[in-house]
This record gives structure tokens, C-alpha cells and sequence, in this order.
């Protein structure tokens, strides 16, 4: 297939020249306008769909997911801090007094050091809008670039693959506060430096405009003859080591779970496509494998600490907390159009576990777009090995049993091979369908620049299919709703004067994994202040196993009764002496009740009764204790 675009992207080109003879930086601008133009277009399409956030980020919340909004801007108030001085793997600052380890939670660190001017100077919930809308429309540019640059395509076809790999169903699903699924930045960057390991190993192979390395093909795609080249690269082959050493590092502290998606997509890819190409894999085994042990090693030298921490160190885990049976893909999802594309059922949600994990809603339209193309780029080995791998992806999917309308059919699911095997079983089995909208965008980006080439029909049929597949997908913005007013305590900074900066504030009624809200004032304070439990995962399961949140102190448990059921207790000098002690064990000494809390006065006769007469602080009752 031929192609427009330079087969070897690092092959330096002539300078460019002026009209009249010249050189200049004109025309490579003016070269790069229709780039930036299609960039453009996708920030403007992240900020519509994420334009309920704005004007007025601190006032809105997401309506589909709140809780994870909460949990992610509270992580990019503690990551900011950094520009502070506080920079560590895990932080006092929630769970007082056992605090939580950072890298046992999707703490998206790496984002929240980029992001902490903003933060610092505008607060978290700015912040996480900015991320929300970057996170689909850099996802779409970086892709976009690897279609071009380095798969060789024209500017079309790697529009729609691009589109689709940034705001596809999935995607805009896990946008619903899913920071650590949805900025996939570097995805495209990592497979650029495996392939460009892969062309190190063994240059000198005649390639087509899909980048990789293939056998001389003639225009109708039939296989030719394999020219003989050098050994390998081996400057370009470490650098290129070195290059994705990097990019998996930033990585882990964005998103494991993506790197290890990617990773198991790459292995299964580059299987396939060695399988059909055998002289090459022949050939490029050896060095190719020798880079990727390189930056493997590069990689661990920084990584072997925040992954002991991770795993050994204090409130690690090595488990996943999540049932891979009840996080398992419906196989009849995959027919069905996702809830929050244009003109789609809302009752299609019923077959997932909730509105951030659509991830296997392609819709019939895209399906069939996707086995037509497959099937006409049947001798492609790179549109090969991306169907099969994503047959085996969307498997993997469904879990250790498959599901089909509602119900559970008995039949095991390839999955079940993985269940229970360490770190594996941390990726939800669900998300295993993310990756099959990058492969079958590449598939489309294959076959539509394949169709320029072809005859009259093709030409002109396979860009209105496209446009019309990619319609169906269409997202709609992402529901947003108002959120509750800080109290004026906080906002005004009057919580100095009861915690202290860096003190404990002990809120009632306490943040668990379920109602989270009170860790807002810890995030409007910039993480100023600590607080008792709350929503994380930690290792206070059984036999030190992965938990969402911890156990309630006796306090905590009463005040939270007091909250449900509106009912003051009987208070006697047993339970006033369990209350001293929790502040004793949280290591504070304010506690803050807000006067529009729901069941606000009862829960203040309780306190009362617990810890002496109230004291008011503008919107708020206040106990502290010396």
C-alpha cells in the first residue's frame, strides 16, 4: 500500500523552501496548518463534551460518577503539594493517623505534579475539567500522530482512527472520573518506541506506509520479496530502549492499568504479526528482544522501590479488591450503542456495571465496519494481527464466565485462565475491551488509505462509510450537576484556627468510600489539614488483603447512625470516654459539624453530649478539645 507520508519518520528531510527559491520557517508552518487544524478540532470536541464543568469547576460535579470525582481531585490537591516540598509515595493527609500509600490507589501522581500550578493556583476542580477534556483530546492528537508519522497514513484516514481511538464509546465512558483510564497520552508514544526498537533490530526492510516492517508489496497488497539489509542499529536500537524506559516510568504514575493493557495488547500484536512475517521475526528476534530486556532494566532501576512500596510497603497491597465475575462484559453489550453516544437507548445501560464502564458498546455498525475491513485487509499483516488480537482482547473481556443478557451461562471465559494470578487480577476484566478501539482504528486507518488507491467506488464509498460508522458513536457531553457550596469555614480559611496547618480536622460526618463529601474541604484547602479515614484502598481487608477504606472507630460508627436515622442515642460517660480516645487515636483535637449538614441538629445534641457545648465559626459548630 503505498502512502504519501516517508516510510522512516527519523529520515531527515531537505529543508524546506520559499516559493521564490528560499529557505525558511513559512512553509513548514503553512505545511503544518492542516495538523494543527485537526488538532484544534479535537480540544474544541474535548471541550464540549466536558463543557458542564465549566464555567465554574468548583460549583460542578460529573452526575454519573461524584464519588470518583471526590477521590481524583482530592489526589491532585496531595500530588501539588509537591511544589511544597511534601513529594512522596504516600501521605498523611487521609486515613489519620495510618495515612495511605499513594501508589496502592490510582493517585495519577504523575498528572498531579504537571497539573500543581494550576491546582495551587486555581484549585483541584479546575484542574481535574482541564484533565477530563485533555485526557480524550490529547489521547485522539498523540494517536494521530502515530497514524501519520509513523503507520504512514494521510491526514483522513488518521482523523477517523484518531477519533475514534479518543472518543470512542470506552473512552468517553471512563471520562466520567477515570483520570488514570482516560489520559492515554503516552500509549501511542510507547508503541512508537517498540516499533522503532523494531526497525533498529533490523533495518533495511523494504516497508509500506503502515510503518511496519513488511515485505515489498505490490498495489494490490500481495506479498513480494524481502530485501536483505544491514545488521541491527544498535544506536537507534538503545535509544529507543532508553525512550520507552521513560515512557513506561511516567507511565505507571499516570495509569498501571493502562500500561498493563498496553503491554498484554503489544505481546499478543506482535505474536500475530510474527507468525505471518517469520523471516522477519527471524531475523529481529535477538536484538529486538535485547532492547526491550534494556529498557526493561532501565526501567527497574528507577521503578524497583515505588513498586516494593506498592506491594510491601506500608498499606500496600498485591491483590485485586475487585470481583472479576461481577466485572465482566456482557457479550450482548458489544451489539448494543453505549448510553451517552447521540440518539441510543438509555435502557442499554442495564447490561454493565455502571455508566464509566461502557466499554464494550461498539454498536453493530462499528462491529461490522470492522470485520468488513478486516476481511478486505486479510493479507495486511499488521490489520491481520490487530483483528485477532482484538478477537482475543474483547474474549478477555468477558470475563471467567460468559454473560449474555443478564444471565450467566455456565460457559467459561477465557479469562478464567488469568483469575487469581498476582497483579493480573487487579485489572477489572471489562477494561480488557479498551484497547480494541485502538485496534480496530487502525484497521479502519489501513483500510480507508488503501481505498485511495483503489478503484472509483472505493475511493468514494469508504469515506462516506467511514463518516457514517463513526456517527453512530457520536458522544454526547458528559451529564453534569451542581454540587453542594463549601462552607464558608473552609473557604475563608477559618479551619487554620481549629486544625492548624497540618494539623487533624476531624469532619462529621466522617468520609467513607460511599459518601466522600467531606474530603472536599481537605481538596479546597489544598490538603492543608488531615483527615480520619475515608475513601481509598488500603490493606485493611482480611489477613492484610486490598479494602476500600478502613474500619470505623466507635465514634465515627455512632455519629454515622445518628446521620442515617436522625435519632439522638443515649450518651453516657462510656461513650464520651470512647470519643476522647478516637480524637486521642486521629490525633486531633478539632472536630467541625457544617449547620446545613443533613441531620444537622441531631447530630449536634450527639456532639454535645460527647464533647461539651458547641462553639459556632461562621457556617459551622466547632468542638475543640485541649
Amino acid at each position: 500500500m503505498n502512502s504519501t507520508a516517508p516510510a522512516d519518520p527519523d529520515t531527515d528531510s531537505p529543508p524546506d523552501a520559499t516559493p521564490g527559491g528560499g529557505h525558511g520557517r513559512f512553509p513548514r508552518l503553512r505545511r503544518l496548518r492542516p495538523d494543527l487544524a485537526v488538532c484544534l478540532a479535537f480540544l474544541l470536541l474535548g471541550a464540549y463534551l466536558t463543557h458542564g464543568l465549566w464555567p465554574a469547576p468548583g460549583e460542578r460535579v460529573l452526575a454519573l460518577n461524584p464519588p470518583d470525582q471526590v477521590l481524583y481531585e482530592w489526589f491532585l490537591a496531595v500530588d501539588s503539594r509537591a511544589l511544597l516540598g511534601e513529594l512522596g509515595l504516600g501521605t498523611d493527609r487521609l486515613n489519620a493517623p495510618d495515612g495511605v500509600n499513594l501508589l496502592a490507589n490510582t493517585s495519577v501522581i504523575a498528572l498531579g505534579l504537571l497539573f500543581a500550578p494550576v491546582t495551587l493556583a486555581f484549585g483541584a476542580p479546575v484542574s481535574f475539567a482541564l484533565l477530563v477534556a485533555a485526557g480524550l483530546a490529547g489521547t485522539a492528537i498523540a494517536w494521530y500522530l502515530l497514524f501519520t508519522r509513523t503507520l504512514g497514513a494521510r491526514r483522513f484516514p488518521a482523523v477517523v482512527g484518531a477519533a475514534l481511538c479518543g472518543f470512542g464509546p470506552g473512552m468517553v465512558s471512563q471520562s466520567n472520573s477515570h483520570l488514570h483510564m482516560t489520559v492515554q497520552w503516552l500509549v501511542p508514544v510507547i508503541v512508537w518506541l517498540v516499533v522503532r526498537l523494531l526497525r533498529a533490530a533490523a533495518p533495511g526492510i523494504t516497508t509500506t506506509g503502515t510503518g511496519a516492517p513488511e515485505t515489498t508489496a505490490t498495489s494490490s497488497g500481495a506479498p513480494g520479496s524481502t530485501a536483505p539489509g544491514p545488521g541491527p542499529d544498535w544506536r537507534r536500537l538503545l535509544t529507543s530502549a532508553a525512550g520507552l524506559a521513560a515512557a513506561v516510568t511516567v507511565q505507571i504514575f499516570i495509569g498501571e492499568e493502562v500500561l498493563f493493557l498496553t503491554a498484554v495488547t503489544l505481546l499478543v500484536l506482535t505474536i500475530c504479526y510474527a507468525l505471518r512475517k517469520r523471516r522477519y521475526a527471524r531475523r529481529a528476534f535477538g536484538p529486538f528482544a535485547a532492547g526491550l530486556t534494556a529498557a526493561a532494566g532501565l526501567a527497574l532501576m528507577v521503578l524497583a522501590y515505588p513498586l516494593w512500596y506498592q506491594f510491601a510497603g506500608p498499606l500496600g497491597v498485591a491483590d485485586g479488591m475487585f470481583s472479576p465475575h461481577y466485572f465482566s462484559a456482557d457479550l450482548a453489550s458489544w451489539a448494543l450503542r453505549s448510553p451517552l453516544t447521540v440518539a441510543a437507548d438509555p435502557d442499554n445501560a442495564r447490561l454493565t456495571t455502571g455508566p464509566a464502564e461502557y466499554n464494550t458498546y461498539l454498536g453493530l455498525p462499528l462491529l461490522l465496519a470492522g470485520l468488513g475491513c478486516a476481511i478486505w485487509l486479510r493479507r495486511n499483516a499488521l490489520a491481520l494481527a490487530c483483528a485477532i488480537t482484538a478477537l482475543v482482547m474483547a474474549a478477555l473481556s468477558l470475563g471467567p464466565e460468559i454473560v449474555l443478557g443478564g444471565n450467566r451461562t455456565g460457559i467459561p471465559g477465557p479469562y478464567a485462565l488469568l483469575a487469581g494470578v498476582p497483579v493480573v487480577d487487579g485489572a477489572l476484566p471489562m477494561r480488557f475491551a479498551l484497547p480494541v478501539l485502538p485496534l480496530l482504528a487502525t484497521i479502519f486507518v489501513l483500510a480507508l488509505d488503501r481505498a485511495r488507491d483503489a478503484r472509483r467506488p472505493y475511493r468514494i464509498g469508504a469515506p462516506v462509510a467511514a463518516v457514517a460508522v463513526l456517527l453512530t458513536v457520536f458522544p454526547t457531553p458528559l451529564p453534569t450537576e451542581q454540587r453542594p457550596a463549601l462552607p464558608e469555614f473552609i473557604s475563608a480559611g477559618h479551619w487554620r484556627d481549629c486544625a492548624g496547618e497540618d494539623g487533624v480536622l476531624v469532619p462529621v460526618p466522617s468520609a467513607t468510600p460511599r459518601d466522600p463529601w467531606p474530603m472536599r474541604w481537605a481538596t479546597a484547602a489544598h490538603a492543608g489539614f488531615a483527615i480520619p479515614e475515608g475513601f481509598f484502598i488500603g490493606s485493611y481487608g482480611a489477613d492484610g488483603s486490598a479494602a476500600m477504606g478502613t474500619y470505623r472507630r466507635p465514634t465515627s460508627a455512632l455519629l454515622a447512625e445518628v446521620a442515617r436515622t436522625g435519632q439522638v442515642p443515649a450518651i453516657g460517660e462510656r461513650e464520651r470516654n470512647q470519643a476522647r480516645a478516637d480524637l486521642a487515636f486521629w490525633g486531633s483535637s478539632c472536630v467541625v459539624l457544617a449547620t446545613d449538614a443533613d441531620q444537622a441538629e441531631p447530630l449536634r445534641r450527639s456532639l454535645e453530649q460527647l464533647y461539651g457545648p458547641a462553639t459556632p465559626v461562621a457556617d459551622v459548630w466547632t468542638w475543640r478539645l485541649s
